[in-house]
């Protein structure tokens, strides 16, 4: 195969939601192209695109499939991204390793929720968008509406550069506005017959083409002086205008296609091969030091290792991109992540699960190898002359949380390994030993996404394995002051145990002044600190310790010791054995004897005492409270108010955003499993992400998209990491579960609790 140089390479992440067709696209550039000799079906299970188990027995993509066409001279690197929302980890590393994202529309929907969020994710990461329609034989397809609801969303960007000339069974032709030509096909669809624009479709290309070269001259201060002499511009300049124009995301183009025909698809490539920037035309990528790193072919050789897939037969196979300088078999490279070091032994081009060996690659093509000892997903390989390291790919957080165990607990170790061994392909599934909980937690982006891992875990490592709820990290406070007192004496022989502990507890709040005077069944308790100390509690909230003993009744040396003993009993609450969290603790008095008192008795005397005056001190129990946002279609409003309402949630307050109604709820963590009782529409309901304030509930992230298939139940994600203080006398949350049929994954930044009966 020619080397090609990286100013004859382009990169492209082909994206879109489940069902726009991205997998029969994917076949239609590869038939196109020559890799392939006829194009396969989904259906027929022998597409180059969804090729693992996995894949072909739920009938989606799981994994990105990374492939390469060659045309006119171009070398187009593309990688194919799951559809659902589930496996965005997949679409965020595509991109980050690509330079134009096309974002394919199915021709019956237009843009859904998962065509947002794709969007979404190329405007955070300055990405150039091509919007495709697909689809165009489908009976309910209308492109007109198509395009109006594009523009109405993204604004006067949106140009589009082709329209069908009629949509629907009967669908055969185009007009391409760039070139001001009509495109048509046969029933086989493959190389159009070019034509004269009709007469009838004169004045509406004309049209078009005037919007298109007003875009194209926006972005170049050149052209847009020759547009103002001239009112037109050449086909190159045009081309020239529109590869800025995208470049800078001052423009997205739309195009169209019918894939499942092969219509259209030679004309995208020309686009894609004469338009598109090059990597050299794109933003540098900095380097962990902040540098910027040039995809040149003379500079020090960088591999970024953005992929691992694991094949039968073969083991492990690493993807990579050549950021700078250039690879060829044999080479000796340093892993900088891991201190080792790597000789590249085969260098391949990839065509799905086809390879295509090759001796070289350069700045800013995507290769792959194999049998490399000791590489992982985001490493770094560089020569002796490189010390590049990077992290630019920032995969979300997980938004579905389930525990797991094996069924056989003799097999708990081997599930752990393959969950890790699994974790190297999809860096977005999260293994977690949850000692507050006692479980296993698996957390991912959904529930398809968790679904796959068990159908891999069972049928590739003949596993079996359970999801479970995740037990709801409750926590444990006081709402009043009171005191205990606790002996701890042991006699049995040899030496003894003894220790004496008088305490004060009290509810706990951020400026609490010091403790002066205490009252008690008409007994006076003044305190005179001695010292303090404030322990910041790992699952929120603190710890205030206080001694104020005088007179020597306990030895200073014995004050650790009950630290120790009430943190033990902290870390399980007295009530129901959850954390317990805001308490100020005052040691007053005590006893202690001079030959048997030791840490053990005070530990054990502290941390008695500590549970008695607890549970006298009006415990309650702490729930983990989400700030929620929904978007919602104005007519399904009514629906979501009654179920939010149902899950014991509390509505805030509603706005309009963007198209959509915004409702605003505090709504706790035991009410977001989804359940089957559910009157949630299963129209296009998109959550979007909150900022949290210390100072009120936590913020919860939530994504969904469009449901086409059953649910089963699950939990959101809610681990604590230093969650707000709670004051004493929150306001109490109370009422019944709800569920629904729509996905809805959850991301909890924190927790602020609030205090229930």
């Amino acid at each position: 195969m020619k080397v090609y140089q990286t100013n004859e390479i382009k990169n492209i992440a082909l994206l879109g939601n489940d069902g726009s067709g991205k997998t029969t696209l994917t076949e239609a550039l590869l038939y196109e192209a020559g890799l392939i000799k006829r194009r396969g079906r989904i259906t027929a299970k022998n597409t180059v695109s969804d090729y693992f188990p996995v894949e072909q027995e739920y009938g989606y993509s799981v994994f990105s499939t990374v492939y390469h066409v060659e045309w006119n001279n171009k070398k187009l690197n593309i990688i194919d991204c799951p559809g659902s929302d589930d496996f965005v980890g997949a679409a965020l590393t595509a991109l980050n390793v690509t330079d134009t994202a096309v974002l394919l529309l199915n021709g019956q929907y237009g843009a859904e929720v998962g065509t947002q969020n794709h969007f979404r994710y190329t405007e955070k990461l300055g990405k150039p968008v091509i919007f495709l329609v697909n689809q165009l034989d489908d009976e309910k397809c209308d492109y007109d509406a198509i395009l109006e609801q594009l523009t109405s969303i993204y604004g006067n960007k949106v140009v589009p550069v082709q329209y069908p000339i009629k949509t629907g069974p009967d669908f055969n032709a185009l007009i391409d506005v760039l070139l001001m030509k009509k495109y048509s096909w046969g029933p086989e669809g493959g190389e159009p017959t070019i034509e004269e624009i009709p007469e009838d479709q004169k004045e509406k290309a004309m049209e078009m083409h005037k919007v298109l070269v007003e875009a194209a001259a926006e972005n170049d201060e050149t052209l847009m002086e020759k547009f103002f002499e001239s009112e037109t511009l050449t086909e190159d300049e045009m081309r020239e205008g529109i590869r800025k124009g995208l470049a800078a995301r001052g423009m997205f183009p739309v195009f169209c296609v019918c894939a499942g025909k092969d219509m259209g698809v030679r004309r995208l490539m020309e686009f894609l091969g004469n338009v598109v920037p090059f990597v050299s035309e794109m933003p540098k990528v900095h380097n962990t030091r902040g540098m910027e790193v040039t995809p040149d072919v003379d500079g020090p050789t960088s591999l970024y290792f953005f992929k691992t897939g694991v094949e039968p037969h073969i083991g492990e196979v690493q993807y990579f991109k050549v950021m700078s300088g250039k690879v060829h078999e044999g080479d000796d490279l340093n892993n900088a992540d891991r201190g080792s070091k790597e000789r590249m032994s085969q260098l391949f081009v990839c065509a799905g699960a086809n390879r295509i060996k090759v001796e070289e690659l350069v700045a800013g093509d995507i290769g792959c190898t194999v049998k490399l000892k000791d590489v992982k997903t985001g490493n770094t390989l560089n020569d002796k002359n490189s010390e590049n390291r990077f992290n630019f790919i920032k995969y979300p957080n997980p938004k579905y949380t389930r525990a797991v165990k094996a069924v056989n607990e003799a097999e708990t170790e081997k599930m752990m390994n393959a969950l890790n061994r699994m974790r190297e392909e999809d860096p977005t599934w999260v293994v977690e030993q949850s000692k507050e909980l006692r479980q296993i937690l698996v957390h991912g982006q959904g529930e398809f996404h968790l679904r796959t891992l068990k159908w891999r875990m069972e049928n590739n490592e003949k596993i079996a394995i359970k999801f479970e709820e995740p037990r709801i990290p409750y926590r444990e406070t006081i709402t009043k002051a009171a005191r205990a007192d606790y002996r701890h004496k042991k006699q049995s022989g040899g030496a003894g145990q003894f220790g004496e502990v008088h305490l004060i507890v009290e509810p706990y709040y951020e400026g609490m002044p010091d403790p002066e005077v205490y009252r008690f069944n008409g007994q006076e308790f003044r305190i005179n600190a001695r010292s303090k100390e404030e322990v910041p509690l790992e699952w929120g909230g603190k710890l205030v310790f206080i001694n104020s003993v005088v007179g020597g009744a306990i030895d200073a040396r014995f004050m650790p010791a009950i630290l120790k003993g009430v943190m033990q009993r902290m870390e399980q609450g007295p009530l129901t054995g959850s954390y317990a969290r805001d308490v100020r603790v005052i040691v007053y008095d005590g006893k202690m004897h001079p030959v048997d008192s030791n840490e053990i008795s005070f530990m054990l005397a502290g941390r008695n005492a500590f549970s008695m005056a607890f549970k006298e001190a009006g415990p309650k129990i702490l729930e983990p409270i989400y700030d929620v946002e929904v978007f919602v279609p104005s007519d399904k409003m009514g629906d979501v108010m009654s179920d939010l309402q149902g899950r014991r949630g509390m509505i805030m307050g509603m706005t309009s955003e963007n198209g959509y109604e915004k409702l605003v709820a505090k709504v706790p963590l035991k009410e977001m499993p989804l359940k089957a009782n559910s009157n949630w529409p299963t129209a296009m309901i998109m959550v979007m992400a909150a900022t949290m304030t210390l100072t009120g509930l936590s913020k919860l992230t939530l994504f969904s998209t469009q449901m086409r298939m059953p649910t089963m139940p699950i939990m959101p994600y809610s681990r604590v990491v230093t969650p707000p203080s709670t004051p004493a006398g929150m306001v109490l949350m109370m009422a019944p579960n709800f569920g629904h049929r729509l996905r809805i994954s959850a991301n909890a930044a924190a927790h602020q609790y609030a205090a229930v009966e």
